[in-house]
């Protein structure tokens, strides 16, 4: 009875109210530094990005020139840098996020298998999450800790390479780098685990009773629950991407910025339309792996109508009986 009664006040309209008070008074700090630290500077870039920014008497002199030959964006436009830089960010982004998902899922069916130390493989494969950073990631690359050699000289790189130079070439960038990629794979690691170890184990049992094989339960099964796992997997890994050392972009942006010539107007401009390339690539992804499937209503006759009335009347009939019993 005493329980009863502490959940009709737990649930009650006013109580429901205090708790949604007090849970918004914790996220509140979260959302003030949202605001100020990532909302505000979103929408200053963009402000930026009209005006040739100048430092004077220690003061920033804001000069509206968009007029002027297209302003910034004109200028970056015009930039003989930036722009093939951001080509290849986009080639870098092709080819490293596919190659980084499809492993991250390979590496979490061999290490969800069930078998022993499978708990050590996972931490071994996260450890690389914890101390990549920036100064140490660079003295790995700088040591050519990252790269797999004597690759250029075998005979499919060279057929590819008579073949597409520019395909080539991204192969290249994508092997130089092979290691460092692989370190990627950490958190996508963890997010396919966890999908896949909420996949009911009774699919499995009744796709073999049905006689499906385990390569048929992987892309019948596997790969469709896991879809949704592998867009969140794409976004982390584009958006980690683009503000990595790898990236060729975010140098140019930084150096942009103490340029006398160019100054925060000019990288204000270069951010902005690099944000909007990520976001394009976010969307790709979306419309890949993120878009849901249509569903599709399958039309039953009439004499599959009634054997399935039927058999819903007697399974009610016998949960009848046992209720009685």
């Amino acid at each position: 009875m005493a329980k009863n009664k502490t959940l009709t006040k737990i649930t009650e309209t006013k109580s429901m109210e205090n708790q949604n008070a007090i849970a918004y008074l914790f996220i509140l700090p979260w959302l003030i530094g949202f605001l100020v630290f990532v909302v505000y500077p979103f929408f200053m870039t963009i402000y930026n990005t009209f005006f040739q920014i100048s430092s004077e008497a220690n003061t920033l002199v804001y000069t509206f020139n968009l007029m002027i030959n297209g302003g910034n964006y004109g200028t970056a436009f015009r930039n003989v840098v930036f722009f093939p830089q951001l080509l290849d960010f986009i080639v870098m982004e092709i080819t490293y996020v596919p190659t980084i998902i499809v492993v991250a899922f390979v590496l979490a069916l061999l290490l969800n298998t069930g078998v022993k130390g499978q708990s050590l493989f996972r931490v071994i494969f996260f450890f690389p999450v914890i101390i990549m950073s920036g100064p140490v990631s660079g003295i790995l690359r700088y040591n050519g800790a990252g790269s797999i050699f004597d690759y250029a000289d075998n005979i499919i790189f060279k057929m590819i390479l008579s073949y597409s130079p520019g395909l080539a070439r991204s192969l290249s960038g994508l092997f130089e780098n092979f290691t460092m990629v692989l370190w990627f794979t950490g958190i996508p690691i963890i997010l396919f685990i966890n999908a896949l170890q909420k996949i009911n184990p009774n699919l499995y049992e009744a796709a073999k009773i049905d006689g499906a094989n385990s390569w048929q339960i992987l892309w019948k099964i596997k790969v469709p629950i896991v879809r949704s796992t592998a867009f969140l997997s794409a976004v982390f890994v584009i958006i980690q991407l683009g503000t990595y050392a790898l990236n060729p972009v975010y140098g140019t942006i930084q150096g942009t910025i103490y340029s006398r010539g160019a100054g925060i107007g000019l990288a204000s401009t270069f951010a902005f339309i690099y944000s909007l390339v990520v976001f394009i690539l976010v969307g790709v992804a979306y419309l890949l792996l993120g878009k849901p499937e249509k569903t599709k209503q399958i039309k039953l006759s009439s004499i599959q109508e009634k054997s399935m009335q039927e058999v819903a009347k007697k399974r009610l009939a016998q949960a009848n009986k046992g209720a009685t019993l």
